[in-house]
């Protein structure tokens, strides 16, 4: 942590590599072919897992039981917002809606984390921080409207699964911004260990209690080898390592919201991968929409630099 305050820039990459992870994870959940809330129980429970085994490497992150016994309440608090809720919703909006519709609209947790840095520790939104935001949400709004308006319009499933998506993106953001301090107290890769598989046996029992489906390891058996290495891959590249890269990145970069607009990139990465792993092609709007949004990330640094420039001139 004392090395990513000092170089902030190993916290922005960090972040970085989190959000490459992240825009791989719809990709990888489809390979699976797992329902999405079972999906969601095995991948917080081997990627929890890995994140513990991870914290037990490292000796300053080995004792897991001191947090909660000051803050036992907050963390389970915060684990059940930030992971059984929140992932719940992401998994099982993919039941309903497409891969690209939800890429797109989990892009929203930038906007949502400014507001939420706003609400809860008055931190006011910069204009830099708007014109990024409304770069980001027309390429957002291109990549939407081109092809699949008409399948939004015409299917309520669709609707659910958007909706889904976006109570997703502000549970996740709500989460980044108030488990700050408590990784600034405890450290990135404990606080996120703990999270992470506390929120895992939250999902088992909601999952459990609320579909009938109480997951356990004869469901492995029942997977072909596909499914088995995409279960691996996003439990332990989609989760373990992706999870502590943007949570600890973005508890370490000096402006938790300008980190966080990284993300605004996940929809440009997702396009892409769609070429690569689904064969699919992209229209000249989502060619223009990748270079908007991905203009969006570099506009506050070309703000800074032009703020700069004018102060040095005067």
């Amino acid at each position: 942590m004392g090395l990513w305050h000092r170089y902030s820039w190993v916290a922005y990459l960090a972040v970085f590599v989190g959000v490459l992870g992240h825009s791989s994870t719809e990709f990888v959940s489809v390979l699976s072919g797992m329902a999405g809330p079972e999906l969601s129980v095995w991948r917080f429970i081997l990627g929890g897992a890995g994140l513990v085994v991870l914290a037990m490497i490292f000796p300053g992150s080995r004792d897991l039981i001191t947090p909660f016994r000051t803050h036992a309440t907050r963390l389970v608090a915060l684990s059940f917002l930030g992971i059984t809720f929140a992932y719940l919703m992401f998994h099982w909006s993919l039941d309903f809606a497409s891969v690209v519709q939800v890429a797109t609209l989990v892009t929203t947790i930038p906007v949502f984390v400014a507001l939420s840095n706003l609400v809860l520790n008055r931190v006011p939104i910069s204009s830099a921080k708007i014109l990024s935001a409304a770069c980001a949400f027309i390429g957002i709004a291109l990549l939407i409207t081109d092809g699949y308006m008409a399948r939004l319009a015409g299917s309520s499933e669709s609707l659910f699964g958007i909706f889904m998506a976006i109570v997703c993106s502000a549970s996740v953001a709500a989460y980044s911004v108030m488990v700050k301090p408590l990784i600034a107290e405890f450290g990135a890769l404990r606080i996120t260990a703990i999270t992470m598989f506390s929120g895992a046996i939250g999902l088992w029992l909601v999952v459990g209690v609320f579909f009938g489906i109480w997951i356990g390891p004869q469901r492995l058996i029942a997977l072909d080898h596909q499914g088995l290495i995409a279960l691996g891959v996003i439990a332990f590249f989609n989760t373990t390592i992706t999870q502590f890269l943007w949570i600890g990145g973005l508890a370490a970069v000096p402006d938790i919201t300008r980190g966080s607009y990284l993300f605004f990139l996940k929809p440009a990465i997702a396009a892409l991968l769609a070429v690569g792993i689904l064969d699919q092609g992209l229209s000249l709007i989502q060619i223009l929409a990748i270079v908007v949004i991905s203009g969006s990330v570099f506009s506050e640094i070309l703000a800074d630099w032009f703020a700069s420039l004018r102060a040095t001139q005067k």
